[in-house]
Parts: C-alpha cells; structure tokens; sequence
C-alpha cells in the first residue's frame, strides 16, 4: 500500500513560539495559518498546532511514561520514520542546537526484527515527539518476533 500523508494537530500555548520551533528548530516549512493556527510541513505531512490558552504563557501539555527497551517513553507522543540518512542528519542539527532529548539519540530493539533508530524531545509546550528510523522501513516497520510476540 503507498504510504499517504497523515494530519495531526497539537496543542500549543503560543503560535510565534510554536513556529521558532517547527519552522526553525526541526526546520519544517509553513503552510496556512491564522491567527490562532498554524500548518507547517512535517517531512510530509499535515501538522497543524492549534493555539490552547489554557495551557497559558508557561504551561505544558502533561504524559504518562511507559517503559520500552529500557526507556521511559512519553504518552502521548507522535512523530515521523525517516530513513536513516534523514534520521541521523536531523539528530547530528539539533545535537548542535543544543537541543534537550528527553530520550537521547540511539538503537532500540538491537538484532531484533523491530530494530530502530530513536529518539524523543519535546517542543515548547511539552508536545512528545518520536523521531525514528529503520536499516529498510519496508521489512522491518511492521515486523513482529517469531511466534508472533511484540
């Protein structure tokens, strides 16, 4: 099946904010917006933040934590597979940026069928965002143990 874009949208306690972020940070470009929303193109995709005020000036979108391979990872959280050139470019810029991972740059699943590139930061307004990547998405993006575990 061809993969097709997908539209998300976030909360965010303030558009400028939300576009230093996406727009300089992750580098996305923008699309439409208005006053209160703003779309930005997320390697592809439709990403929308929406202004919530009541999140107000300092506040943060709250997460739940759920232990992965070792890993305290946010729910909820969202994010795009990259291939793993894209991947680890987008890791080494916001490692100069001085960007702070709530999970740092690395391998999960290590020689198993779900072995992955990773890693998690949050935007401003505490949205959780996963960034990860495959040797080949194709084989490995659904792939399962043998004798059908996880």
């Amino acid at each position: 099946m061809p993969l097709t874009p997908f539209h998300v949208a976030v909360p965010v306690r303030d558009i400028p904010e939300a576009r230093r972020f996406y727009g300089g940070v992750l580098g996305c470009p923008e699309g439409r917006s208005d006053t209160d929303w703003v779309d930005f193109d997320l390697f592809g995709h439709q990403f929308v933040c929406h202004l919530n005020p009541a999140l107000g000036p300092t506040g943060q979108v709250g997460h739940h934590f759920n232990p992965v391979d070792g890993d305290r990872v946010p729910v909820p959280h969202f994010g795009v597979v990259l291939p793993m050139p894209a991947w680890q470019a987008l890791a080494d810029r916001l490692r100069a940026c001085g960007t702070r991972f709530i999970i740092e740059p690395h391998v999960r699943f290590a020689g198993k069928p779900g072995e992955q590139a990773t890693f998690f930061l949050l935007d401003p307004s505490g949205n959780a965002l996963e960034f990860k990547a495959f040797r080949d998405i194709a084989a490995q993006l659904f792939a399962r143990e043998s004798g059908g575990g996880r």
